[in-house]
């Protein structure tokens, strides 16, 4: 067995890490926050407008922070990024347990929880995984994303339970705990690149050992580097940032809302927070088809057909009178979340990996605003009619429309190769 595991390209342990920063932020804040969303507003007397606002702002920091992030991750390597989120993050939990007001909460959650976890927890393991492969670049980021809910199937209820039992206050320290806990050692095992460690992306052996010199670059397979400027001045770059505007929209404003939309529907919040479990769990085996059929077929197709599979859970919740109606809608849902890694695949086949953090944090600066605008929307919406009725057609339109554009993409042919090296 440890013989096995030697030999096993290294580059899967770096997916291995990379999966449990991400199991550990999704389970505690990405699919976490709607475990608190309810508490929170009725403990601090909030609308649902004012408490969405809190993570779209959230969401709008992220964006703004992208490109900045994209920066110091190819410039220093993913681990101080993370290293740094996971500090920052547990601080920030064991602070919320203490707020007393709107005005503490969104200071803890804007200016400590969520100021570094987007490039920590989000960018940097997608950067190791379109860092470490080429060839199956698209399964080892579906598995990075796949671990987000893994995160809210394993970890998320436990979190709810805890909140239900001692409070969320004490489930934020608890959170808070865990956070510095668990993601101090897994940050130490981090690795930048497999040049760095005498390797080649996918595991591709040399045919002797690599000192960098110019017949051991002949080796290294070519690939398309774009610069950021040069991605940008593609359509392909700008159809993929209005797509995922679309999806990400829609998607936040579910994950947000998603018990409060379940309690609308008629379900108890004990309840809601098993279907959003549910959900979780069944994104993992969704993730993992997708993701490696994405090697193999052509996955701007692919992601069209996933957002069709999206609307139609989407109509599920607005027609469906039935319990088992939100049961269904919570398995056909899980595609749109499993094309996250087959869209950043994508980009990472379409633009290569020497500019891959700049150029995917330059995009989320663009389309990180549509998940700004949804959830505060539907808050609103809510506050205004009582409904979430009004608000889910909307989505199927944004849905419809990321399905046409993603459909539509076409690979932009680079001006020159450059050895697959970074």
């Amino acid at each position: 067995m440890l013989t096995k595991l030697s030999r096993l390209f290294y580059g899967w342990r770096m997916i291995a890490v990379g999966s449990a920063i991400r199991i550990l932020g999704g389970g505690l804040h990405l699919y976490g926050f709607t475990v608190f969303f309810l508490p929170i507003s009725q403990e601090l007397g909030l609308s649902r407008a004012a408490t969405s606002l809190v993570f779209s702002l959230a969401r709008a920091e992220g964006a703004i922070e992208g490109p900045l992030a994209g920066y110091m991750i190819d410039r220093f390597g993913p681990r101080p990024v993370v290293f740094t989120a996971v500090v920052m993050s547990s601080m920030g939990y064991m602070l919320l347990s203490g707020i007393d007001s709107y005005t503490t909460f969104l200071l803890v959650y804007l200016g400590v929880i969520s100021l570094s976890f987007s490039s920590g927890f989000m960018h940097s393991p997608m950067v190791m995984a379109n860092t470490w492969f080429i060839r199956r670049r698209a399964f080892a980021m579906t598995l990075i994303s796949a671990s987000i809910g893994m995160g809210g199937t394993l970890i998320t209820p436990l979190l709810a339970a805890a909140v239900h039992t001692w409070g969320w206050r004490r489930g934020a320290l608890l959170a808070g705990i865990s956070l510095l806990m668990i993601g101090i050692p897994l940050a130490s095992f981090v690795r930048r690149s497999p040049e760095l460690m005498g390797l080649l992306p996918d595991g591709d052996p040399p045919s002797r050992p690599m000192d960098g010199s110019a017949s051991d670059r002949q080796q290294i397979p070519q690939e398309a580097n774009f610069t950021l400027k040069e991605a940008m001045g593609t359509s392909a770059y700008w159809m993929i940032i209005l797509a995922t505007m679309a999806r990400v929209a829609g998607f936040s404003t579910m994950i947000v809302h998603f018990i409060p939309i379940m309690v609308w529907k008629g379900v108890g919040q004990q309840q809601a927070a098993y279907l959003l479990a549910t959900f979780a769990f069944l994104s993992l085996p969704s993730h993992l088809l997708l993701g490696w059929l994405a090697d193999y077929v052509n996955k701007p197709r692919l992601m069209g057909v996933s957002m069709l599979t999206g609307t139609s859970a989407l109509c599920l919740l607005i027609y469906g009178e039935a319990e088992w109606t939100l049961w269904l809608f919570a398995v056909f849902f899980t595609s749109v979340e499993a094309i996250f890694p087959v869209s950043w695949a994508t980009v990472g086949d379409f633009f290569g990996r020497k500019n891959f953090g700049m150029i995917r944090g330059t995009m989320s600066f663009f389309y990180m605003w549509g998940g700004v605008a949804g959830p505060v929307a539907a808050g609103m919406i809510f506050d205004r009619t009582q409904s979430y009725g009004p608000m889910l057609p909307g989505l199927v339109i944004l849905f419809l429309v990321a399905s046409a554009l993603y459909a539509l993409l076409v690979r932009p042919a680079p001006r020159y190769l450059t050895p697959a090296s970074v």
